[in-house]
C-alpha cells in the first residue's frame, strides 16, 4: 500500500473543488496530460473520466470511475490500464484552516497487482508527493482566482 499525506495550506472546501472537477486533474496528476469528464456527473460514483497519459513518446488513453464520493471529506476512484486497476483513494480532512490530504493507491487486479512489491510502493509514494504539491497549488490557485 502506497500512502502519502500532505497539509494543504487551503480549506476543504478549496481542495474538493479541484477534487470535484474532471477537467482539472491533468493540472494536479503526475504523467496525465489531458482529462474529461464522460458523462458530466463527476464524481458522483459510477461517473467516469477520461485520460490522457503520457510517458516520453508514448501516449495512452485510459479512464478512470468513481467509487466512493463522500463530499469534502473522502473519493476513492479505479483507474483502469492495460496493466490492470488500482485503487486511488483521497481523504480530506480539516486542519485548523486547512486540509489534511491522504492519498493511498494499490493495484486491485490485472498484471500490476500480481508485480506489487514495496519498490513499486516506493516509487508511487514520491508520484504521490508530486501529486498531492500539484494539487495544492490548484487549489489555492482556484482559491486566490476566485477572491480577485
Amino acid at each position: 500500500m502506497a500512502q502519502w499525506n500532505r497539509l494543504i495550506e487551503a480549506p476543504p472546501e478549496a481542495v474538493w473543488a479541484v477534487l470535484s472537477d474532471g477537467r482539472l486533474y491533468s493540472r494536479f496528476v503526475v504523467g496525465t496530460h489531458e482529462t474529461w469528464e464522460e458523462d458530466g456527473q463527476w464524481p458522483a460514483p459510477g461517473a467516469e473520466l477520461g485520460y490522457v497519459l503520457k510517458l516520453g513518446p508514448t501516449s495512452y488513453r485510459g479512464r478512470t470511475t468513481s467509487r466512493i464520493c463522500e463530499p469534502l471529506r473522502r473519493l476513492e476512484l479505479e483507474a483502469k490500464t492495460r496493466l490492470g486497476t488500482a485503487r486511488i483513494a483521497f481523504r480530506l480532512e480539516p486542519w485548523g484552516d486547512d486540509t489534511l490530504v491522504v492519498v493511498d493507491e494499490h493495484p486491485l487486479r490485472g498484471p500490476a497487482a500480481r508485480w506489487h512489491n514495496t519498490a513499486v510502493d516506493a516509487v508511487t509514494r514520491l508520484r504521490h508527493r508530486g501529486m498531492l504539491a500539484r494539487l495544492e497549488r490548484t487549489a489555492t490557485a482556484r482559491r486566490q482566482g476566485a477572491r480577485t
